[in-house]
């Protein structure tokens, strides 16, 4: 059985927990809520078990569900614990003060920031092109079927988590190495401004059509 650490019980955790506890997946649910956490997961069923920001970290795939300014915090926490393991960043990493600007390096990415300071672990980027309510609901405004972009450099990484994600009901494609990550945040960018704007929904957003 795949097992899967989500630091971060907003939204987006929620919503990937729930489709990791469908593919049969065992589920660990982490944040700094307590009372919250414990219960989103009793909603989600009994594979998922919550705890709280800072618990040692039970799963081989560790999923950062959080605002990328989080992440720094959070890997200097669990540092130790994430040499081998699988760790997904779901960021966006936008400047919300003007909402027109990425706060990375234009010749990078948060993926490859995070990478670089988690050298032991497998990093992939994952789930930053979806919208919380296209997971939850499997598909993209009723028009297709959601699809989970992947990119990383390790093959069996990628692998593990497509296979939970498909297994839990949801489209996954491989979208090459790390360094796409890049192109993949300049899309999650582009998607939430159009969505602030209120040009498009967030029950919407972009799909891959075969």
């Amino acid at each position: 059985m795949t097992s899967i650490s989500i630091i971060g019980a907003g939204n987006m955790g929620t919503a990937i927990a729930g489709i990791a506890a469908t593919g049969g997946a065992s589920v660990q649910l982490l944040a700094q809520d307590a009372e919250k956490t414990a219960a989103a997961a009793a909603a989600l069923g009994a594979s998922v078990v919550a705890g709280v920001a800072g618990d040692a970290l039970t799963g081989d795939i560790v999923i950062l569900a959080l605002p990328y300014p989080a992440v720094a915090g959070v890997l200097a926490q669990y540092r130790g614990q994430l040499d081998g393991k699988i760790v997904v960043d779901i960021t966006n990493p936008l400047d919300f003060a003007t909402f027109d600007s990425l706060v990375v390096p234009s010749d990078g990415s948060a993926a490859q920031v995070i990478a670089e300071a988690v050298p032991g672990a497998r990093v992939l980027k994952a789930f930053n092109t979806t919208f919380a309510a296209t997971l939850a609901t499997g598909g993209v405004n009723g028009v297709a079927p959601t699809t989970v972009l992947v990119a990383g450099d390790d093959a069996s990484a990628k692998d593990a988590l497509i296979s939970v994600l498909v297994a839990g009901g949801v489209l996954a494609v491989d979208a090459g190495a790390l360094k796409r990550a890049r192109e993949l945040e300049a899309l999650g960018f582009l998607q939430l401004t159009l969505a602030a704007a209120g040009t498009t929904g967030w029950t919407g957003g972009f799909a891959l059509v075969k």
